[in-house]
């Protein structure tokens, strides 16, 4: 009988929940078959088999959370799958005789007094922690992956036997399913109770994973936000005016994306402490702009990577954008897409927003929040009065390296690139 166990994910990722069985008791798998669907803090990744043979135990069930090294299901190799066991069994039954049954007996009692020959021959011997067990203790404990300095032995000699072994699992595997009990009651002892009819709703993982990672943030950063607007006239003008070519060209729309991923790395470069990360005593200065574009999707945000962004054309960063965030709505992201981004865009205007603070995407240092366009009446240079297409701007910053006025001149050039596009065009 072998075990199916949940393997290692990648470095960041050592527990998960069970989505999604893909097969059921009694079902016949091939080695590499996928059986569950894992939800996971970053991704839902799809864990697959060892072993080929039949389902014989899912051990645990939808909803569980496990962690690397759990066993999730049992497989037999030699049996045989449910819809077909029936049949099998009763041509075994007529075709086999009674001799062949005899024998078996005579082989399975060999067996077992081999073992027991071997527990009275006195071939006991000890291992280099001293511990003293028959072989047949010896075999059961590497079945069950137990340690036998842990075992306690009712001989009066000391050795320790097979049944001390089973004994020790037995009670192991008891006090781990004493463990989460006491930790649902003290939950369910938390919970507050209502006169008025409530809904409770289990959070998903990914969702608990957004949630502790924000407020880690705000107790592990010193976060400040620095806000400001720009005038989107002139990028509104050229996509006005480059839309159709474009689009033709490159078969892809211009939108405003490219323009602030584009504005975003060449204020980096001037200002390279926000492409930074802190690790221990260190600051970590990134020669390279992996931009980080946050995507909203039923299940939570996620921020997907784009990749060497400054190596882009407009056209570039538009499809890549594009793709991730089909990718991301599509639930196809893998956790090669959401590792490894250096700097962050969230644009909360598609829903609206007028102004708020984007939280940091740690170990990432700056944010960039991109608002809602409006039209404002604004103030010229020769005093004139006209209505314009006005969007407010926040970068959010980790204190600890970033200074204020590094803060505020950052956002400022971001400003200064957008309010004159064709500068990013020559760029690039």
């Amino acid at each position: 009988m072998n075990e199916i166990k949940i393997p290692e994910l990648a470095e960041s990722i050592t527990e998960g929940t069970i989505s999604q069985w893909l097969v059921n008791k009694g079902d016949h798998v091939e080695k590499g078959d996928p059986v569950v669907e894992l939800e996971t803090d970053k991704v839902n990744v799809e864990v697959n088999t060892e072993y080929g043979g039949v389902i014989t135990e899912m051990v645990r069930e939808e909803g569980d959370d496990v962690e690397i090294g759990d066993v999730i299901a049992k497989v037999d190799e030699n049996g045989q799958a449910a819809s077909s066991e029936p049949s099998e069994k009763q041509e075994e039954s007529f075709a086999a005789s009674t001799e062949p049954k005899k024998e078996k007996a005579p082989q399975a009692l060999s067996a077992e007094q081999s073992d027991a020959s071997d527990d009275q021959s006195g071939e006991d011997v000890a291992d280099q922690s001293g511990v003293i067990a028959s072989p047949a203790a010896r075999k059961r404990a590497r079945e069950l992956d137990i340690d036998l300095n842990k075992v306690q032995s009712r001989d009066p000699l000391g050795r320790i036997r097979p049944e001390d072994v089973d004994s020790h699992a037995n009670s192991s595997s008891e006090k781990k399913e004493e463990k989460p009990a006491k930790k649902e009651e003290s939950k369910q002892s938390e919970k507050t109770t209502f006169d008025k009819p409530v809904e409770r709703v289990k959070m998903s993982r990914r969702r608990q994973t957004i949630a502790n990672r924000l407020v880690n943030v705000q107790q592990e950063a010193a976060m400040l936000t620095t806000f400001n607007e720009v005038d989107m006239s002139a990028i509104m003008n050229l996509r006005s005016q480059r839309k159709e070519s474009f689009a033709q060209k490159h078969d892809i729309k211009l939108g405003f994306m490219s323009f602030f991923t584009k504005a975003v790395i060449g204020a980096l470069k001037d200002f390279p402490l926000l492409n930074a990360e802190i690790q221990g005593n260190e600051i970590v200065m990134k020669k390279f702009y992996d931009i980080g574009i946050a995507v909203s999707t039923e299940e939570g945000l996620v921020v997907p990577v784009v990749r060497d962004a400054d190596k882009m054309d407009f056209a570039g960063v538009e499809k890549e954008i594009s793709n991730l965030g089909q990718k991301a709505i599509n639930k196809q992201l893998s956790l090669n897409d959401l590792q490894g981004g250096t700097f962050t865009i969230t644009n909360g205007g598609t829903f609206g927003s007028m102004l708020s603070t984007p939280i940091l995407n740690s170990p990432q240092v700056g944010i960039l929040g991109m608002h809602n366009i409006q039209k404002r009446p604004m103030v010229m240079p020769d005093d004139s009065i006209e209505v314009r297409p006005m969007m407010y701007l926040a970068v959010s910053y980790d204190h600890r390296i970033v200074d204020g006025k590094e803060a505020v001149q950052f956002l400022v050039r971001i400003k200064e690139l957008l309010e004159d596009p064709y500068d990013l065009l020559l760029e690039g």
